[in-house]
């Protein structure tokens, strides 16, 4: 993940409708969306011509758009800094090490040893996001909301850092996490649910689903389970998907599309991305369930469509 990390982080909120305007009006709904390893310029609103997210262009119009902004462009040090609202030095986490196995308690954060020609002396990584910390997702839930974690995490290898020991309620996530469960973007994924985390034996609560599945698809399914299972009290999604981090798997039906697209700029040209990203938002809010939770909750459904279009 040494490529630029995404930087699409879509934070929505949503007024829930659940009980008086009073209280939907103190208890926004809170969604966000985290696209790893997506380019600033991946997306229409920023400038692309070959990729098509014509929803996110369509929310953009509609939002508040950030176009200079200061990031790490890291996996773990990113999603720490989401968390926990510290800078990298604060919290530690400053590589993307959250798959790897946790360091000494009492290891030193500066190496013994550096070569005279190296002009800085960096700090080693933290490996996971400090459960002493006090993250946002904790504050939410003692404020009465319902926390839930779906996807990549990739703040911790072990058990003692996956998302439920940071104030996640539910969590459908598999670890070690640089990229989907044990590398495979198709179901099934072989996660299992005992022995030692591992790239051979990822670990986790993510289950397999039908042959041939894609993650992606089921990640939404889950989420939108979430949505409607806490439509009537305030919620907290943390919606992080695995793409379009490498191993690179996509539809073809969806490739096919951009097969022989040309990017009139010259500058970008991979179907395979351009797949992978059209088919993130493809569900999200799929018409079935539109029309299920607009019965239910019009106003939280039309905060939601706009929600979900950050995706598409």
């Amino acid at each position: 993940m040494k490529r630029l990390l995404l930087t699409t982080i879509a934070a929505v909120l949503l007024m829930g409708f659940a009980g008086s305007k009073l209280r939907a009006a103190r208890s926004p709904n809170i969604v966000l969306f985290l696209v790893d390893d997506m380019g600033w310029m991946h997306s229409e609103p920023y400038g692309s011509k070959y990729y098509e997210t014509p929803y996110m262009e369509d929310l953009s119009k509609q939002s508040m758009r950030f176009a200079n902004a200061y990031a790490t462009p890291l996996c773990s040090p990113t999603r720490a800094s989401i968390l926990s609202g510290q800078y990298s030095s604060r919290h530690g986490v400053t590589s993307d090490s959250g798959h790897q196995k946790a360091l000494p308690a009492r290891a030193s954060r500066y190496p013994a040893n550096a070569s005279p020609s190296q002009k800085f002396i960096y700090p080693i990584s933290k490996r996971y996001l400090d459960p002493e910390l006090v993250t946002m997702v904790e504050v939410l839930q003692g404020a009465g909301y319902r926390t839930g974690h779906f996807g990549k995490w990739h703040l911790g290898l072990s058990q003692e850092h996956w998302p439920e020991k940071h104030g996640f309620q539910v969590a459908f996530h598999a670890q070690p996490s640089p990229g989907p469960p044990g590398s495979r973007y198709f179901s099934p994924y072989g996660v299992h649910k005992t022995g030692e985390p591992s790239p051979k034996h990822p670990m986790g609560t993510i289950t397999d689903g039908p042959k041939g599945e894609y993650i992606t698809d089921r990640l939404t399914d889950e989420a939108i389970r979430f949505v409607e299972r806490h439509k009537n009290e305030p919620f907290f999604l943390n919606f992080s998907h695995h793409a379009v981090h490498e191993p690179w798997r996509h539809k073809e039906e969806y490739t096919k599309q951009f097969a022989n697209k040309i990017d009139p700029r010259a500058r970008q040209k991979n179907p395979i991305m351009a797949s992978m990203l059209k088919k993130l938002p493809s569900s999200f809010f799929r018409d079935a369930t539109r029309t299920r939770m607009a019965r239910s909750h019009s106003r939280n459904t039309s905060a939601i469509r706009k929600a979900a279009t950050c995706l598409r």
